[in-house]
This record gives structure tokens, sequence and C-alpha cells, in this order.
């Protein structure tokens, strides 16, 4: 198993910066992909930003270019630097990482996320 846990939300003024960090431990070697998802009130969670191991990353649509994601392998840690922040922007953000078992199966975990408001 993997387990996650993030830090870094609170409250920042429109147009501030955050950075969000997601620590990983157990089954470190079997992660595929880490990545951030986050979820409104009222909303879907949706997939914030993702990378690989290899380090390729993906990003949503709405945080392109102002939304940062990274990780360091030595310290078992994702880093997500939030810039231009907009009160669209407010969520409980969640750390994922997708994982092979020994027979080849993908799993999902998940933290116990981390909310970020940005105030207008």
């Amino acid at each position: 198993q993997v387990q996650l846990v993030e830090s870094g939300g609170g409250l920042v003024q429109l147009g501030g910066s955050l950075r969000l960090s997601c620590a990983a431990s157990g089954r470190i070697f079997s992660i595929n992909v880490l990545g951030w998802y986050r979820q409104a009130p009222g909303k879907e969670r949706e997939m914030v930003a993702t990378i690989t191991t290899e380090g390729s990353t993906n990003y949503g649509d709405s945080v392109k270019g102002r939304f940062t994601i990274s990780r360091d392998n030595a310290k078992n840690t994702m880093y997500m630097q939030m810039n231009s922040l907009k009160p669209e922007d407010t969520a409980v953000y969640y750390c994922n990482a997708v994982s092979r078992t020994s027979a080849g199966y993908l799993y999902n975990s998940w933290g116990q996320g981390t909310q970020v408001t940005v105030s207008s």
C-alpha cells in the first residue's frame, strides 16, 4: 500500500501563491504516476496536474501556465507551486498515486486532502 500526506494549504488572496506538498510512504517503488486533484463544493473531483516517474507532466486547462508540478524522488515528495491564484481555485486538493501491484494491476491511493481558499 501507498500512504500519502498533503500539506501546504491555506487562505490566500487573489493573485497570491501557495505550494502544496505530498509525502509518500509505503510501497514507493510501485508508484507509476503522482498527481493533484481538487474538488470544490458541489462539483466533481477534477484533475489538476500529474507527473510520471520519468518526469512527464500534464495539466488541466484551467491551471496551465499558473501551476507547476514537480517531484523529488530522493525525498519521496511531490510538490505543486500555485501562482496567480483565483477564487475559482478554491477547493480541497488531494494527492493521488497510481501504483502497480506485483501482479500487474493498477490501483489508486489518495491523501486526506488539504483546503485551499482564495479570497477576492
